[in-house]
């Protein structure tokens, strides 16, 4: 049975990732990229799906585990009367295929070690053929996929048979044992093993110098730190993609259906990570996922998607896998996402605010990109009063969302000041009257004034943690007495001191409004935007109270999933959730910049490591 998803651990190469478990088995790895079909989906099922186990025996979790400074390199390691033994994890970054490299490090006395690897090809559905190529080269072989595993001296002879590989070795003081796991195509020859000292150093060099450009010394540096290596960690580095998370159908609600595949690239997506990139100093990486955003978005308008695969792909047809039992029995199991089909007026927004951001740092603004813009405007000003799907991809009936009439807002004044920014023309008087007829609906449609409140959609009483973003995206100043109380409204998304998407009811309507039955989590990046708006609107010391309130819930490694679920004091979610990590580094800019009007002192101190989960009953 797969651990809990807090007790994922994150390893990767820039082009794909593992998981690994706090019991030493790696239950998640999808080769050669992302969104390839898992090899090791333990994760979704149990260890017949595909699994690397390494461990003391007796598979006991680990008694402690960090990533070595600011890296991606894991240590996990294990104590016991008879010895201490160490367990380091990682990919090295990519230059020929990608290989998980794993050492097993002797500290004092003597363990046993037992290991298994179970290689399941297309989602853990594929049995290959397994053979022994010599003493400590196994091979695995199905169609078009194919691994080797490399076994170092003092492993002894692996134990070969159809369905797995298995090995059993003691380890001593100051002894170390090594494991290469690579992946590559079956009608090509394996790669050689790296030199797996040398692979360390340069591993380690490569994420240590990366993490010195890091341009922040605010409140929980450490938390930041972790969190943009993360968000370079689901890079995709030949197309400077991000996705939002290494993992499909980890469930938003334990047993439920709210299971989604994240393995692909959000447009929405950018305008955060854009912002965190750059205000972190990580100038290269903005660039680059700017220049893919703008690959994606090429074309006509009426073909945008909300979505991509990390190359770019726009077929991304969604699937059930009904041979995989799902995470705890949630199902179904689903890869690909049907919300690539769908339309959501807020990306046309999110892309001009996006090329706007780069623009303003410094990114060349040619006229080919200037004219795929005004197109893109021109295509909002024909549809923005149509109903939508919305930034949650709801499942169920269209509406007229208020966050998608916002985003249909900043896409006019993003063209507008791009315009007067770069001296260029377009239908500027047109796009000025489109501007202000958005801002006078949404301030007349959007807004209830029985709740005090902007929200969800047109006629709703509910409101949406989405109206938290208006004074950031300048729709409205933050002193403005509607944003005001659209934050005091927030408290009916309240869950011990964490915040739900939208409001939900006992008498179903919820399911009619995103079309999938049950409930689910707290949303982490919802709970950082009330932060954010809460420091933005003279509250800096609930929007740090509120900030570290989520700091705790974090792993012991630093990461953070989707959702919370505040009763059960756990992570839920596809993990690690890029948006819940951008959140955090933009939350902690925020705060960074209003902690001179706040005489109660951030505990930085205290959040400078990683936190197990902790549960606070505290209000919002």
């Amino acid at each position: 049975m797969a651990g809990r998803i807090e007790d994922y651990a994150l390893i990767g190469d820039l082009e794909t990732a593992a998981l690994v478990g706090r019991d030493g088995s790696i239950d998640w790895w999808c080769a050669p990229r992302f969104d390839s079909p898992a090899c090791l989906a333990a994760l979704l099922g149990d260890p017949g799906h595909g699994r690397f186990a390494l461990a003391p025996a007796g598979n006991r979790v680990c008694n402690r585990r960090s990533y070595r400074g600011d890296t991606l390199v894991l240590d996990s390691v294990w104590e016991s009367t008879g010895g201490t033994v160490r367990i380091t994890d990682f990919m090295p970054p990519r230059q020929q295929g990608p290989r998980i490299v794993r050492i097993v490090e002797g500290i004092a006395g003597r363990v046993d070690i037992q290991g298994e690897l179970a290689v399941r090809f297309d989602h853990g559905s594929v049995r290959p053929w397994t053979y022994a190529l010599d003493r400590r080269t196994v091979a695995c072989v199905a169609g078009p996929d194919a691994t080797r595993l490399t076994c170092g001296p003092g492993a002894g002879e692996p134990v070969v048979t159809p369905d797995r590989t298995s090995f059993a070795f003691p380890v001593t003081a100051g002894q170390r044992v090594t494991f290469v796991l690579g992946w590559h195509p079956s009608h090509a020859p394996a790669p050689a093993a790296p030199d797996v000292p040398a692979a360390l150093d340069e591993t380690l060099a490569f994420w240590n110098d990366w993490a010195t450009g890091l341009r922040y010394e605010g409140p929980a540096r450490a938390a930041v730190i972790r969190s943009l290596v993360t968000l370079k960690a689901l890079t995709y580095e030949p197309t400077g993609g991000v996705i939002a998370a290494a993992t499909a159908s980890l469930p938003e609600c334990i047993g439920g259906r709210r299971n989604w595949d994240y393995r692909f690239c959000w447009l929405r997506d950018s305008t955060f990570t854009l912002s965190c990139l750059l205000r972190s100093g990580y100038r290269r990486e903005a660039l680059a996922w700017t220049d893919w955003l703008v690959r994606a978005a090429a074309g006509d308008p009426a073909d945008l998607q909300p979505l991509y695969g990390v190359a770019g792909q726009r077929r991304l047809p969604e699937t059930d896998a009904d041979w995989l039992p799902g995470y705890e029995n949630s199902r179904p199991v689903r890869f690909g996402n049907a919300a690539v089909d769908q339309f959501q007026l807020d990306i046309y927004g999110e892309v001009l605010n996006t090329v706007y951001s780069a623009v303003r740092a410094g990114v060349p603004f040619d006229a080919h990109l200037w004219s795929l813009l005004a197109a893109l405007l021109e295509y909002v000003a024909k549809r923005w009063r149509e109903p939508d799907e919305g930034i949650w991809e709801v499942r169920g009936p269209r509406r007229q969302f208020v966050h998608s009439k916002v985003m249909a807002w900043v896409a006019a004044d993003r063209a507008l000041r791009l315009a007067r920014v770069a001296g260029l023309r377009g239908q500027l008087r047109r796009w000025q009257a489109l501007r202000a007829e958005l801002h006078d609906e949404v301030c007349r449609s959007g807004w209830s004034e029985e709740r005090g409140s902007f929200t969800q959609y047109y006629g709703s009483r509910r409101v949406d943690a989405t109206a938290l973003l208006i004074p950031r995206l300048g729709f409205l100043p933050a002193d403005d007495p509607r944003v005001l109380g659209t934050v005091r409204a927030m408290a009916a998304l309240g869950d011990r001191g964490f915040l739900r998407r939208y409001d939900e009811v006992s008498n179903g309507e919820v399911h009619e409004i995103d079309g999938v039955d049950g409930a689910e989590g707290a949303f982490l990046a919802c709970t950082f935007w009330y932060a954010d708006a809460l420091a933005l609107t003279g509250r800096p010391a609930e929007a740090r109270t509120t900030f570290e309130r989520v700091l705790d819930v974090r792993n012991d490694v630093g990461l953070l999933a989707e959702e919370w679920d505040p009763a059960a004091g756990r992570q839920l979610g596809n993990m690690p959730q890029a948006l819940s990590h951008v959140a955090l580094v933009n939350t902690a800019f925020t705060l960074d910049g209003t902690r001179r009007h706040d005489r109660t002192p951030p505990r930085t101190a205290a959040h400078a490591t990683a936190r197990t989960p902790a549960r606070r009953a505290a209000a919002v």
